[in-house]
């Protein structure tokens, strides 16, 4: 990489970014930062406006309004070409009738850069194929593809490598080794990587920072811990994961929050709630799964002082290797859900078992009880 490549590198900054179609806003106005060497992820269902914004930083999609910088310089109205940006796609696009050594010079070559040998062979070490160099892009897995696909992307030196769905195509055993290959090549080279999926475990496992996308706008912004443990929407509690939302009221602002719901009170940090905290207010109390223990009732008792309790009844229950899932109704809601790993299993968890599920309060959160209940649960499949 020369010196003018090095000192040029910088962040990415879109401001007040949008993109409309006739009457339809793919895009809202949108201002966001990706530092430079991170690995960025943003994250959303299907028409969400993830895949419209990599574009519009491509320069594949001409932005309605704002202005994208580079470096705190402006590149808005730069063809894709002429922007030190590549991009590997879904699809790869490799090309069949070259071999591995040549699809990933194409891009020298097409410089005019004759001597390309040393910079292939490092790239391919790279990407960990420097035995399959002479191989055609059939004679290779959907994996090793996406890694030539990655490779011929990085040997221009872009300043920012923008990935769309590139493990779309893999099977899941496949993604999950891919996620730790690609995060381990970002790391390497340190350039930035800005990332679309709709697959929250991948943009969980790879990125530093996740932007979750929904209808056109950021819901939320953090580090991937960040935004599981600390939701600030029921978009963003349901879509990362697994969350129960329990409808309740506020009683007590005093120190922590308590909250009466299924009959019970429950009590939250009051720094962990994002709605108002005005007693008698509504909110919607939420814990994960895995967070929650479970207890036959007839050992109510040996439960700690101090911890949430919800009694209910087991309605459900999958042994699922690792852990065992359990559906429970209760006064505070139809179908909660409990993960219990697979440790010392209590044989009475059956279905029809009268139980109480009980929590460290410390892990609750608490959210604006006029959102959506149900915003983000449905689970998505297609890519954008």
């Amino acid at each position: 990489m020369t010196q003018q490549q090095q000192t040029a590198g910088g962040d990415v900054r879109l401001a007040g970014i949008s993109k409309t179609y006739g009457s339809f806003t793919a895009v809202q106005p949108l201002d966001l930062t990706v530092p430079q060497g991170s690995f960025f992820a943003l994250l959303g269902a299907s028409g969400c406006g993830k895949t419209t914004t990599l574009r519009m930083i491509a320069g594949l999609e001409e932005a309605t309004t704002g202005t994208v910088f580079l470096g705190g310089k402006d590149i808005t109205d730069l063809p894709p070409y002429k922007r030190p940006v590549n991009t590997v796609f879904q699809s790869y696009a490799l090309f069949p009738h070259l071999d591995i050594t040549e699809n990933v010079a194409f891009g020298l070559r097409r410089r005019g850069i004759k001597s390309v040998k040393k910079q292939v062979d490092d790239m391919l070490e790279l990407v960990q194929l420097g035995d399959f160099a002479h191989r055609k892009p059939h004679q290779l897995s959907g994996g090793q593809q996406q890694r030539v696909a990655v490779a011929r992307a990085l040997i221009n030196h872009p300043q920012v490598l923008l990935l769309d769905e590139p493990l779309g195509a893999l099977d899941l055993k496949l993604r999950r080794q891919m996620q730790l290959e690609l995060k381990r090549i970002q790391t390497e080279v340190g350039i930035t990587f800005v990332h679309v999926t709709h697959d929250q475990e991948e943009a969980m496992t790879m990125a530093d920072t996740v932007a979750v996308m929904n209808g056109g706008r950021v819901e939320q912004l953090g580090a991937p811990a960040d935004l599981y443990e600390n939701p600030r929407t029921t978009f963003v509690a349901n879509f990362l994961g697994t969350s129960n939302l329990i409808e309740g009221e506020i009683v007590s602002t005093g120190g922590d929050l308590v909250v009466a719901a299924g009959g019970g009170k429950l009590t939250l940090p009051r720094e962990r709630c994002s709605a108002p905290t005005t007693s008698g207010g509504r909110l919607l109390l939420g814990i994960r799964p895995e967070k929650i223990s479970l207890a036959h009732a007839d050992d109510a008792d040996d439960i700690a002082a101090g911890r949430n309790r919800v009694t209910g009844r087991i309605t459900d229950s999958s042994f699922i290797g690792v852990s065992t899932q359990y559906v429970v109704e209760s006064p505070a809601g139809t179908a909660l859900q409990v993960y219990e790993q697979n440790i010392e299993r209590d044989t009475r968890l059956l279905p029809g078992a009268e139980v109480v599920l009980h929590w460290n309060p410390a892990h609750t959160f608490g959210l604006d009880a006029a959102q959506d209940i149900d915003a983000g649960a449905t689970s998505v499949e297609d890519a954008e």
